[in-house]
């Protein structure tokens, strides 16, 4: 079974928990919900893995190739340890993968597409980047040097995956002596806060202990509210720009910055990082955690039931894609891909009426 056709397998359930999760906010007074929010988080979800459909070689493949060229010895495939120990291990390396995420720029921008969201729910769990595959694999080389089947890793892989879903939420408090081991709601809702407290931490995939051993980890404070989205806002419901935006950014940055070194270091320092020359010459306004405010433009009912008829749609056309797409050829790949993020963009215009945009204060 392809990869793409166990996410197509597990949607129905993403989708069944978004919907009571959705009703269990609204019954306890507390929705953390926006239509154009949510579907601009599933839409990017849809369009990571059309995209994966054309990269899955970058990851896949170029593991299957080291542990055939460069492995130093070859595990067995059908016992137990080697599962559970590719589990702990892809978990460990993801630890870092994760953290060179927030702390290289280069990665952020691909990562932040997952943390664009100024909402925290399961649909945000959904939220994902198109452009990982740019250097993601390179962190589980060292899985295919030590032997675990390319097989093995796929599903470990999947099975990280999957597991991250669930502690997208603001419905589940804090779990006692989960926490201190696991992900969980609570420290994941850390992980994705702009508060300076919160900022950059709480990186691990199933297990919290890596960020616990590696003095990351930072606990809930009920008093302080986890307030979401990044430090630069997105501002848009275009899936496109959501994709690109940190690159336009950095690569401003670097075109203007003077020598190569610098033009060099943009891409590789923290994000934030800008040379003193590009920031005199184009200051950007220090963050301010009082002044964030909500992306919120106005969109008629008529626009929004427009929206959600063909994103109704797309996802439907997505399944069947998703489904077969091992089986067809390039062209048609193509050709339905296109087809698909241009309803992506569609939507999000239905969603978003730039000559009416309107922001809305953050509720604490």
């Amino acid at each position: 079974m392809q990869g793409s056709q166990v996410i197509v397998i597990a949607t129905p359930v993403f989708l069944s928990l978004i919907a009571i999760e959705w009703w269990v906010g609204m019954a306890r007074g507390r929705n953390t919900y926006r239509l154009s929010d949510a579907l601009n988080s599933i839409g990017l979800g849809v369009m990571s893995e059309i995209v994966g459909i054309f990269t899955r070689l970058m990851k896949i493949g170029i593991y299957a190739l080291a542990f055939e060229h460069v492995a130093l010895w070859r595990l067995p495939g059908d016992a137990w340890w080697v599962w559970l120990a590719a589990l702990v291990l892809y978990d460990f390396l993801y630890y870092w993968k994760h953290r060179a995420g927030h702390r290289v720029a280069l990665m952020w921008a691909a990562h932040a597409v997952h943390h664009q969201s100024e909402e925290y729910n399961l649909s945000t769990a959904l939220r994902q980047t198109s452009s990982d595959w740019i250097a993601g694999w390179v962190f589980y080389l060292p899985m295919a040097v030590l032997g675990f089947p390319p097989l093995v890793f796929a599903v470990v892989v999947l099975v990280d995956l999957l597991y991250q879903f669930w502690p997208h939420t603001r419905q589940i408090g804090k779990l006692g002596w989960f926490d201190h081991w696991f992900c969980s709601p609570s420290n994941h809702r850390v992980h994705h806060a702009v508060n300076d407290k919160y900022l950059d931490r709480n990186y691990g995939g199933i297990l919290i202990i890596w960020d616990r051993l590696f003095g990351t980890f930072a606990e809930e404070d009920d008093g302080e509210p986890c307030v979401y989205g990044t430090r630069t806002p997105l501002r848009s419901w275009n899936p496109l720009w959501a994709n690109l935006q940190v690159y336009a950014d950095l690569a401003r940055d670097s075109r203007q910055a003077r020598g190569i070194g610098n033009k060099l270091r943009v891409w590789l320092e923290p994000p934030g990082w800008r040379p003193a020359d590009v920031a005199a010459h184009r200051p950007l306004p220090a963050f301010n955690l009082q002044a964030v405010q909500r992306y919120d433009p106005p969109a008629s009912r008529a626009a929004l039931a427009a929206a959600a008829l063909v994103f109704l749609l797309l996802l439907g056309a997505t399944t069947a894609f998703l489904w077969a797409a091992h089986t067809l050829a390039l062209p048609v790949q193509f050709g339905a891909a296109a087809a698909i993020v241009a309803a992506l963009w569609l939507v999000g215009l239905l969603c978003e009426s730039r000559w009416l945009r309107s922001i809305t204060p953050v509720q604490g």
